[in-house]
């Protein structure tokens, strides 16, 4: 098996997947905006996913979402990015451990990789069912 190595053979772990609904994407443009605000907050969301190769429109609005936290420039600037390509939302925000270390993560040992994954996916999750406005430092 001439050019293999050890790392080509390396069990990768899984990530898990937030499945997500429009109703998340509404509660939480609510929580994280001004209320004078959430209709033209919506309407840039709605952006995306027009086009058929735009993949899983309420996750990646979610994503822009909480990339945003609460600033629509921001929120622009993320909607803009994930109509060129999803996975550069996505990443950063339900996996941005990962992310950060995504070249070379498979040199880490499995214990370390899933401390973080579990530690992206509580991240997201506790992100999502926050009910409260962020604060701004």
């Amino acid at each position: 098996m001439q050019g293999w190595t050890a790392c080509d053979f390396r069990i990768r772990l899984t990530q898990p997947t937030p499945t997500v609904t429009g109703a998340d994407v509404e509660r939480i443009v609510r929580r994280d905006f001004p209320a004078d605000r959430a209709a033209e907050v919506l309407a840039m969301l709605d952006e995306y996913g027009k086009e058929t190769w735009q993949r899983e429109p309420h996750r990646v609005r979610l994503a822009a979402l909480k990339l945003a936290a609460g600033d629509i420039k921001r929120l622009r600037y993320e909607i803009e990015g994930a109509k060129r390509d999803y996975r550069d939302v996505l990443g950063p925000a339900e996996y941005p451990g990962y992310t950060k270390r995504m070249f070379r993560i498979g040199e880490l040992p499995q214990d370390e990789q899933q401390r973080i994954i579990d530690a992206d996916w509580r991240q997201y999750q506790d992100w999502l069912t926050r009910r409260d406005r962020p604060t701004t430092p």
